[in-house]
């Protein structure tokens, strides 16, 4: 999980375009940095998710900038993020299904990279085989 500590350097600053601080402060969230073994104090990415009553509710997910582009240095943050998000889900009896909303532009791209589910609107749905 991430810590109030490591906050400072979680920054538009440094590149992160989503306010982190505020995630945190949400008593109903959690929020889970993606490290690497070599190198645990730098963040790869990060996921803010809910456990709800039958499902995870992902709020956001945010790879580090230099995960971001042509010249990203590892690529399938995202993807590993929202494996961790379904892996939860399981684990609190779930069945691996988690839910998010998704911009208009995306939609079809988390259908056929995620296996995601488009419920209507922007609610996307991951189930069971997709996770």
């Amino acid at each position: 999980m991430l810590t109030t500590t490591e906050l400072k350097s979680v920054t538009k600053k440094n590149g992160w375009q989503f306010d982190w601080r505020y995630e945190l402060k949400q008593p109903e969230r959690e929020v889970y940095k993606l490290t690497i073994p070599n190198a645990i104090a730098v963040i790869q990415g990060l996921i803010s998710i809910e456990i709800k009553s039958d499902h995870i509710y992902m709020h956001l997910v945010e790879s580090a900038s230099f995960n971001k582009g042509k010249s990203k240095v590892y690529a399938g943050v995202p993807g590993n993020l929202v494996a961790f998000a379904c892996r939860l889900s399981f684990q609190r009896g779930f069945e691996g299904n988690v839910s998010f909303v998704s911009k208009k532009q995306l939609i079809d791209y988390y259908t056929k990279t995620l296996g995601a589910m488009h419920f209507g609107g922007h609610i996307m749905i991951s189930d069971t085989p997709a996770a």
